[in-house]
């Protein structure tokens, strides 16, 4: 990922923005083609490994022992040069992003597949949901574990972009957090949120 210096993401922040952007691209090469699947994807507890699994007919399950990427995309939307004091400028996009590269293994042991998939419902179930991972029919689990392959990532590398403005003067990002703001969209106030954090950094 082209990232200049300005928008360059700080290390501790990779493995949050992933826990909070969890759904992920899995991309991979297959039979000399890139091949991508969207899917949910977490962060092991040791922050060594990436945990998730493809359904069985999913070509890409034949990733095994291959390098991938993951990429996981934060919030994103458009800023016009209307906003600007200046009509010298141009329309651009403020985003949010991580980049993961990995090696794919199969996990094979039922013990570790069956604490990642409850990981998995652990993590997005609220402690209110009338669906709790113990009380799933234990048959029932074991037909659904035949339809997929559970597999965990070992991350080798990480990336990470904030494109938030900094390539202009304060006076300009005040004005496009304030033109965001008063947009309806949850993608415009969440990048101005970022943006007021990233202005309280330099200050």
């Amino acid at each position: 990922m082209y990232i200049p210096k300005q928008f360059l993401m700080e290390n501790d922040s990779f493995f949050q923005f992933v826990k909070e952007n969890s759904f992920g691209v899995l991309v991979s090469e297959i039979k000399g083609t890139l091949s991508a699947t969207h899917l949910p994807l977490l962060v092991s507890s040791d922050q060594k490994y990436l945990i998730g699994h493809f359904a069985k007919p999913n070509p890409q399950k034949n990733s095994k022992n291959k390098e991938v990427l993951c990429i996981f995309s934060g919030p994103h939307c458009y800023i016009s040069p209307s906003w600007y004091e200046t009509n010298h400028s141009v329309p651009t996009w403020n985003y949010t992003a991580v980049h993961i590269r990995g090696i794919l293994t199969y996990m094979e042991d039922p013990i570790e597949i069956q604490k990642s998939l409850e990981l998995l419902v652990k993590t997005f179930e609220t402690d209110t949901s009338s669906y709790q991972w113990n009380e799933v029919d234990p048959n029932y689990l074991k037909g659904l574990l035949n339809g997929i392959v559970p597999f965990k990532i070992e991350i080798t590398h990480w990336e990470g972009k904030e494109k938030l403005s900094q390539n202009n003067s304060i006076e300009r990002r005040k004005l496009v957090i304030q033109n965001l703001e008063r947009m309806p969209g949850e993608n415009e106030k969440a990048i101005a949120n970022l943006m007021k954090k990233s202005l309280d950094q330099n200050s």
